[in-house]
């Protein structure tokens, strides 16, 4: 079985006395429901299962149950003979979007004290965002994405205190040693190529054969798609159209979305496609990267440029698309391939996966740098520019930020395929693996 982080903290959670409902939100095929599955047997005698999407299909016993005592019943129906006490009965609720009105009524089931419950969702971004009764109170929401690096070097073998070692030289700002650094680089590229999605994971494990992981990627890219088209009968094209359009925007040297291109209109603004974006976010299909033009922290107030950069919830699928099974492009680091958008695309998904929002630099006067993200020990933004070629000590937009005294700037980054560790004025250069130790919970040194 993979090990997953989020399993810890639904132990966690379930074994508190917290009357908040746990709601694991996040994209189709990341792992919900198999993780809750295993926490849930592991520790309830009686672990009830309804998946709503099923029973939406099916006989719609949960379809008008408004009261507890409703909810009650139909459970009856299914697992009367589980339906025991609090301590000893799970209920998990899956894909609970199908029947938004659920949401509200976890409240009430919570306050009921009968059973511990727990539920996912698939569209629960979107969902929540539609829906002015859900008591958010009661319920705490955490998202779920594929597995990041770490989750993926253990899949792969690697062991805690190897990786505890690891974490040590990069808090030291130590370089690996070269057949350890090797090692790294060759599992990162493997990584580029398999990605975080659970089924690719296991059947490379399993196969060790691209074209299979590339059909379950393909697969599951088609999954989120069609997904996409379910939601909104005016915005389905579009919302299609800018997911369709992540890909190519990654090989542009802006990289950012032209809201011009989506349906090839003249005019055509950012805010003419807001529902579409906060869609694809929601869903947890597409990551976001907000457009700052003064960095001030927390970043989030300084946002107000409308633009944005959406990048693939996972690398696994964009290698898909832009090599198919060609895996000597990426294994071999061809200097023909540029990486750039696929490392970027493993930087973002590692960071907000480690709970940092996500911003860049963007100004028309001074260039660009491709990641900002709140350090709270020294109340400032930290620049992060990622190279995917042998010119990583080169970029001149980070110079300037780093120089400008009105940012407060404490420390930047410069990630890349490189082994050595090293630090020119405020600007550290680190390998690429190391970002998978930036984690806004570990302290100043690990951000």
């Amino acid at each position: 079985m993979l090990y997953r982080k989020i399993e810890a903290l639904i132990e966690e959670h379930l074994k508190s006395d917290s009357q908040k409902v746990l709601l694991i939100d996040g994209a189709r095929q990341v792992g919900k429901t198999f993780i809750v599955r295993h926490v849930g047997k592991k520790l309830f005698e009686n672990f009830i299962e309804i998946n709503m999407i099923e029973d939406l299909l099916g006989d719609r016993l949960f379809a008008n149950t408004k009261t507890v005592e409703d909810f009650y019943l139909q459970l009856s129906m299914l697992e009367g003979g589980k339906m025991k006490d609090k301590e000893s009965t799970l209920v998990f609720i899956d894909e609970i979007q199908a029947y938004p009105h659920l949401l509200t009524l976890l409240k009430f089931l919570s306050q009921d004290n009968k059973f511990t419950y727990i539920a996912s969702g698939s569209l629960l971004g979107v969902t929540l965002s539609q829906t002015t009764s859900i008591p958010m109170g009661s319920i705490r929401k955490v998202r779920m994405f594929p597995l990041d690096f770490e989750e993926f070097l253990y899949a792969n073998g690697m062991n805690e205190i190897v990786i505890s070692a690891m974490q040590k030289k990069f808090e030291r700002l130590e370089a690996l040693e070269e057949p350890m650094h090797d090692k790294m680089m060759d599992l990162f590229r493997k990584f580029l190529l398999v990605g975080g999605l659970p089924d690719a994971v296991n059947s490379y494990l399993e196969e060790k054969n691209i074209q299979s992981v590339r059909e379950i990627q393909n697969e599951i890219h088609d999954y989120y798609a069609a997904d996409a088209s379910k939601y909104d009968q005016e915005k389905k094209l579009n919302i299609r159209k800018v997911y369709d359009l992540i890909p190519s925007n990654m090989e542009n040297k802006k990289k950012r979305v032209v809201a011009q291109s989506i349906e090839n209109k003249k005019g055509k603004a950012f805010r003419d496609y807001v529902d579409e974006f906060e869609y694809l976010i929601g869903a947890g299909i597409a990551l976001n990267v907000q457009a700052i033009s003064t960095p001030v922290f927390p970043l989030i107030e300084s946002t107000g440029k409308n633009l944005l950069k959406l990048y693939l919830n996972d690398v696994g699928i964009l290698t898909g698309i832009l090599y198919r099974n060609n895996i000597r492009a990426v294994l071999d680091d061809e200097k023909s391939i540029n990486l750039g958008s696929v490392y970027e695309t493993v930087v973002a998904s590692e960071l907000i996966a480690h709970g940092h929002k996500l911003f860049y630099y963007d100004n028309r006067s001074k260039g660009e740098v491709d990641y900002l993200i709140d350090d709270y020990d020294s109340l400032s933004a930290v620049p992060i520019e990622v190279k995917s070629g042998k010119d990583y000590t080169v970029h001149s937009a980070l110079n300037t930020f780093v120089q400008n005294e009105d940012y407060h700037v404490q420390k930047a980054y410069v990630v890349s395929n490189e082994r050595a560790v090293m630090q020119k004025g405020k600007i550290i250069y680190i390998p690429i693996y190391y970002i998978m130790f930036f984690n806004t919970a570990s302290g100043a040194k690990k951000l």
